[in-house]
């Protein structure tokens, strides 16, 4: 993970928090999510095979916060 995202709620530039294994709904794989937060304590994910694809709200950000 080389270009840090900005955070679309905020703006604010995010830090990388790890990948989080995850089973994916529409191919029931299991898959890595890569995990962004920012400074504002929004946490945001995208499937870490799919680079290309936008950050999509976390669905348990407590969980990583």
């Amino acid at each position: 993970m080389t270009d840090a995202p900005t955070c679309p709620e905020c703006s604010q530039a995010m830090q990388f928090g790890g990948f989080v294994l995850w089973v994916r709904e529409d191919d029931g794989k299991r898959t890595c999510r890569a995990l962004w937060k920012c400074a504002s304590r929004h946490v945001w994910w995208k499937w870490a095979d799919r680079p290309d694809e936008p950050l999509e709200v976390c669905s348990m950000p407590e969980l990583f916060r």
